[in-house]
């Protein structure tokens, strides 16, 4: 199989994994994807929108849908007092620590047949693609600390 079959088709993998995570929690894949980047740090529609990759009208349905459902809200941006952030509530904060969890041990399992070897090196190659595609950061290590503000 070549690289860009198998990118391809491991993304499938993990958008699957998104959505069983989803399904299990009762919310959308882009919110739980929503919920991950927000675990981090409040962001600005604008930072929002290119970390998600996201058009400012999809970026504004997810997050009506989400305030809907008390998981975000908008909150007064302290650089620009035009502007609005995007914060986790309480409850959208549990529900990012348990959704962000199941996701990490379902991706975890997609690689349960590699020995600890060749995850090791399926990681290092992968955050080499990453890090040279200059990806934002959306989904963290556990011990990760929040990026610098863009």
């Amino acid at each position: 199989m070549g690289i860009v079959t198998a990118l391809v088709r491991s993304s499938f993998l993990v958008n699957a994994v998104y959505a069983d995570s989803g399904r299990e929690h009762g919310i959308t894949a882009q919110q739980g994807q929503l919920l991950c980047v927000l675990m981090v740090q409040p962001y600005g529609m604008s930072e929002l929108g290119a970390m998600l990759g996201l058009a400012k009208s999809s970026l504004t349905g997810l997050v009506d849908r989400s305030v809907q459902r008390g998981l975000v809200r908008r909150e007064p941006d302290p650089e620009d007092g035009r502007a609005v952030r995007v914060a986790l509530t309480a409850k959208g904060d549990a529900l990012a620590d348990a959704f962000y969890a199941g996701t990490c041990r379902r991706v975890d399992a997609l690689s349960a047949g590699l020995d600890g070897a060749d995850r090791d090196q399926l990681a290092k190659l992968l955050e080499r693609l990453v890090l040279s595609n200059k990806v934002p950061v959306v989904f963290m290590e556990p011990d990760e600390s929040a990026p610098p503000a863009p």
